[in-house]
């Protein structure tokens, strides 16, 4: 394998939820240290805070600082690398957050395609540019599409990639041709994959791990995915894949991350409640995760 910029940014990184109280108006401290117990003792190498999953944009800034600080101290306590979430689809803003995730700890950070605003390739290069010109800390390119309108192209991934800071690049286009070239032109980036159900597939063409919604739920199988497959073990990964695919889709039935809060709220591991524009999951929905929380031996 080629040398990453990076080599830390390899195998299984949770996209941990933000737990709320029950009446949604604050961040649950005591939930959240849980969570991250959990995770540690899953086996993954990290954990990402306010990402997707952790409902970032309805935080407040004082919220997002909060919860960074603590996932910094509760992960660093547990040996767990810790990645914040610092994207925008203001330039400025985003340098902001880049500088106070690195005053506050961070390992790196996860920098989103600017959203709403649809910038062309250039707008993105000088984007990112700026972003990881703004602090001395690694910045994974986060690359969907499906949520911006806009994605990073392998072409500019790669002009990018020349930037010292810019280490790696989560890919959630769900297209193996992109990951695929991604790898190939930017050899010293580590490629993860951004969708649980094809994390084995992107790994065939040099992905090195993924950001994982599954493993809010299932930490210890997501690493063991990765393990198999960093370790050459093809076989078993193939076998992990399978047995984790059912839970992956169903995490998806519903915009993330109302079906993985609906999860752990059956579970018993969290109050389940999210932040409007987010609702409840459906009925169905609910039905379709306990019985696939059933199957894989959960509930």
């Amino acid at each position: 394998m080629t040398t990453l910029k990076d080599g830390r940014l390899t195998g299984a990184f949770t996209a941990i939820v933000t737990p709320f109280t029950p009446d949604g108006s604050r961040i649950d401290a005591a939930r959240l240290d849980e969570q991250i117990a959990f995770q540690a003792r899953g086996g993954v190498k990290g954990i990402v805070a306010a990402g997707t999953t952790g409902e970032s944009p309805t935080l407040s800034e004082a919220e997002w600082e909060s919860l960074v600080s603590r996932c910094v101290e509760r992960g660093r306590a547990s040996k767990l690398l810790v990645i914040a979430g610092t994207g925008s689809n203001s330039t400025a803003h985003a340098e902001e957050l880049q500088r106070r995730a690195r005053a506050l700890g961070a390992d790196a950070t996860l920098s989103v395609n600017p959203y709403y605003n649809k910038p062309t390739q250039e707008g993105l290069y000088r984007h990112f540019m700026r972003v990881a010109d703004a602090a001395p800390i690694g910045v994974m390119l986060y690359n969907i599409p499906g949520r911006t309108g806009v994605a990073l192209t392998p072409a500019t991934v790669e002009r990018l990639s020349a930037h010292p800071n810019i280490v790696a690049v989560k890919e959630a286009t769900g297209s193996t041709d992109s990951a695929s070239e991604i790898a190939e032109r930017c050899p010293g980036v580590a490629l993860l994959s951004g969708d649980d159900s094809i994390t084995l597939p992107f790994a065939s063409v040099g992905g090195v791990g993924v950001v994982s919604v599954a493993s809010n739920v299932v930490p210890e199988r997501v690493s063991a995915l990765c393990r198999a497959f960093l370790g050459g073990r093809w076989e078993e990964a193939l076998g992990l894949h399978r047995g984790l695919f059912a839970l992956c889709r169903a995490l998806f039935l519903e915009t993330n991350p109302i079906p993985v809060k609906t999860a752990l709220a059956l579970l018993g591991r969290d109050t389940g409640v999210l932040r409007l524009p987010m609702s409840e999951a459906s009925e169905a929905t609910r039905r379709a995760l306990h019985e696939v929380l059933t199957r894989q031996g959960l509930l």
